[in-house]
């Protein structure tokens, strides 16, 4: 069923921040690591405590050190400065430990996520990846992933580290001093958390748009640079310079306002954690002038402070990162969690071997509602047989092999293959079965020889140079310096368009499917290259079944049978003599090619 709004994730609203959603949709790939994870959070715990208890052992030795050095060294027993010794080593071994533990975890589940979302988008429906923009698609989830490594280091290296230590540091402060200190604490903390959350709430929608900004340039920028030849063919790099510098000046000044709210945030952070210090050692120093305070315990209070506001200092950032983190990882699984317009029904059964014919019954299809382009067309291929159809351009000929491969459902009617319903057939053994060789051959930035082999990836390197051997290619490669390890380029930019047609043609001549789509196959052929590749895959459609879309109708003289379409309508059809003698619009176009030719 096709889905009328786009396919690309919305970016979240403003005010929309629902992290207890993304953290159950992210929680499956976590659970497989549970052990490692409950582990790592002993060993939190235990450096923790071992962290907190350093200051205690601390003031009992600078307690025993304000006596007379001869007491001293009656007071200050060896193993206390051991104890201390210990606590420290014990504070880094735990939490040495407790990384070694959890870096599998965080790299495990980046890993399945990633691969989930890889995964799912090629699954998604050639429409999705039509209306897509790849520049912005990419950046999302290379920031989503990124994202989830920053939301598990965070949370278990610094904010849980943080909270535990919290409430172990007030709870000392109010079982060994006066309530007030443990008071003033919480009351610091309270007033930075609350200054935080509501400055970095308001600064949300300023990152946002800085966000959107940086992807709608990013992607002008690859949009730009993939029509690398249209721009040079039209002159326009001065053009396209001056909107890529455009995108980036809304940017530049979204980020300087950004930057700016940063500034904002930090120095508020700042003043509020400086008052809280203020009153704690005021009240400290007081208690030591009355006498209800050692040094030691002031030196407690104070290393207390340190531990609990220097990661509550950087708080504030990580709070800032994770809410980011949340808004990102969130976008990504919005992508996740995009409906398949094409799936396989859950009794889908694999597409049987052997001969296959092919059946189009009052098929029509419409990519857009308000423009048709199949109208009840019914036609058949039988196994063994070439179908050619022909017509002029916009007549509807690509879209029966974009429907072959089921890149879309049909609007009505259905299409059978070896009698089954292509609904009804799981997708991977139905295009296993077809091979394509498409009018415009898109190869992937690496050698010849991979993007021959890509057709059948076990295939030996016999069978390869057999492929290129039939496609007209062999000799054309054996001449490069590098041979079948020279490479194509970004889109295969580095051959001509006959070049990358005839690796198309191997390519799929190696695959060796049941049924056989040319679209256009020899469309960027000079006519003597044309000939000779025609012959080749005449041969190759030999006890396969056919399906031949081309404008050349010098290369469909030898098809069982020719479809002429038009409007999505099938307006003639017989063989090449027979529609030569009926003398309609097939006899006219053929003598306005031989025209042409002449």
């Amino acid at each position: 069923m096709r889905r009328p709004a786009s396919f690309l994730p919305e970016p979240p609203r403003p005010g929309e921040f629902k992290p207890m959603d993304t953290l159950n949709q992210l929680a499956p790939y976590l659970w497989r690591w549970r052990g490692r994870i409950g582990a790592a959070l002993l060993c939190l715990v235990a450096a923790k405590v071992a962290n907190v208890w350093v200051p205690l052992v601390f003031k009992r030795i600078i307690d025993a050190l304000t006596l007379t050095p001869q007491q001293a060294l009656i007071v200050v027993p060896a193993a206390l400065l051991l104890a201390y010794g210990l606590l420290r080593f014990s504070t880094s071994m735990f939490t040495e430990l407790r990384e070694i533990l959890f870096a599998r975890v965080s790299q495990g589940a980046i890993q399945s996520v990633a691969l989930s979302v890889f995964r799912h988008v090629h699954a998604l429906s050639l429409r999705f990846h039509l209306e897509r923009q790849t520049g912005g698609l990419t950046r999302d989830i290379e920031r989503g992933n990124r994202s989830i490594g920053t939301l598990i280091n965070f949370a278990i290296y610094s904010i849980l580290p943080t909270l535990v230590e919290i409430v172990l540091v007030l709870g000392i402060l109010l079982h060994q001093y006066e309530p007030v200190y443990a008071l003033i604490s919480a009351l610091t903390l309270a007033a930075y958390i609350a200054y935080t959350i509501r400055v970095t709430n308001w600064r949300a929608v300023l990152r946002r748009k800085a966000n959107e900004l940086e992807s709608s340039a990013s992607s002008a920028a690859i949009d730009s640079l993939l029509n690398y030849e249209t721009v040079k063919y039209f002159n326009n790099e001065d053009w396209e310079a001056r909107r890529y510098e455009a995108q980036l000046d809304a940017y530049s000044k979204a980020a300087v306002r950004n930057q700016l709210s940063l500034s904002a945030l930090n120095m508020g952070q700042a003043a509020i954690i400086a008052c809280g210090v203020t009153a704690m050692m005021w009240q400290a120093a007081a208690g030591v002038a009355a006498g209800r305070m050692s040094i030691g315990d002031i030196v407690l209070v104070n290393a207390f402070l340190i531990q609990l506001y220097a990661p509550l200092n950087f708080l504030g950032v990580l709070y800032r990162e994770i809410r980011q983190a949340f808004t990102d990882i969130e976008r990504m699984f919005r992508l996740l969690g995009t409906e398949r317009e094409i799936r396989d029904a859950p009794d889908a059964w694999p597409l049987p071997s052997g001969p296959l014919d092919v059946r189009f019954e009052h098929v029509s299809f419409a990519y857009d509602p308000r423009r048709q382009v199949l109208e009840d067309l019914s036609l058949e291929i039988p196994a063994g047989q070439t179908l050619a159809v022909v017509g002029h351009s916009g007549g509807g000929k690509s879209t029966l092999a974009r429907l072959l491969f089921r890149f879309y459902d049909v609007s009505a009617g259905r299409i059978l293959i070896g009698g089954h319903d292509l609904r009804t057939l799981r997708q991977d053994s139905l295009r296993r079965a077809i091979g394509i060789v498409p009018q415009d051959t898109v190869l992937f930035n690496d050698s010849i020889f991979y993007n021959i082999r890509y057709g059948r990836p076990d295939a030996s390197e016999e069978e390869v140079f057999a492929a290129a051997r039939a496609a007209q290619l062999h000799d054309f490669i054996s001449a490069l310096p590098d041979g079948y390890h020279t490479t194509v380029g970004e889109r295969g930019l580095k051959l001509s368009g006959g070049e990358k047609q005839r690796v198309a043609i191997a390519r799929t001549l190696l695959k060796n499917p049941a049924i056989l789509i040319f679209d256009e196959a020899t469309s960027a052929l000079d006519s003597r290259t044309e000939q000779a590749i025609a012959a080749q895959l005449e041969a190759a459609a030999v006890g396969r079944t056919a399906l031949i879309i081309a404008h050349r109708l010098s290369t469909v003289m030898n098809a069982d049978r020719i479809v002429v379409l038009e409007a999505g309508r099938i307006v003639e059809h017989g063989t090449h003599a027979g529609l030569l003698a009926r003398d309609g619009q097939y006899a006219a176009m053929w003598r306005l090619q031989q025209q042409e030719q002449d």
